[in-house]
C-alpha cells in the first residue's frame, strides 16, 4: 500500500488516483487521521463481502437462540417459499 502526506497527495493527485486502481492508497494527514483511496470495484467487494457476513452472523445467532427450523434430510427446502 502506498502511502503519502495530504500535501504531496493534492500536488499528484492524478498518479495517486491511478495507482488506487492497483492498490489503495494511504493519505496521512497532519493531526494523525488517515484516509484511504481504492477503487470502487475494491470498496464494493469489501461492502459485499461484510453484507455476506453479517447475513451469516445474524443466521448463527437465529440457531443459538433457538429460532431456526431444523430441516430433515431429504426435505425439500423450497417448499416453505411455495404458494398453498
Amino acid at each position: 500500500m502506498q502511502s503519502a502526506n495530504a500535501k504531496k497527495f493534492r500536488s499528484e493527485l492524478k498518479g495517486y488516483m491511478d495507482a488506487a486502481v492497483a492498490e489503495p492508497v494511504r493519505i496521512n494527514r497532519r493531526d494523525g487521521q488517515s484516509f484511504i483511496i481504492m477503487s470502487a470495484e475494491v470498496y464494493d467487494g469489501f461492502r459485499n463481502e461484510i453484507q455476506s457476513l453479517q447475513r451469516r452472523l445474524l443466521g448463527m445467532n437465529e440457531i443459538i437462540d433457538g429460532k431456526a427450523t431444523p430441516i430433515a434430510r431429504g426435505e425439500d427446502r423450497t417448499a416453505r417459499f411455495k404458494k398453498k
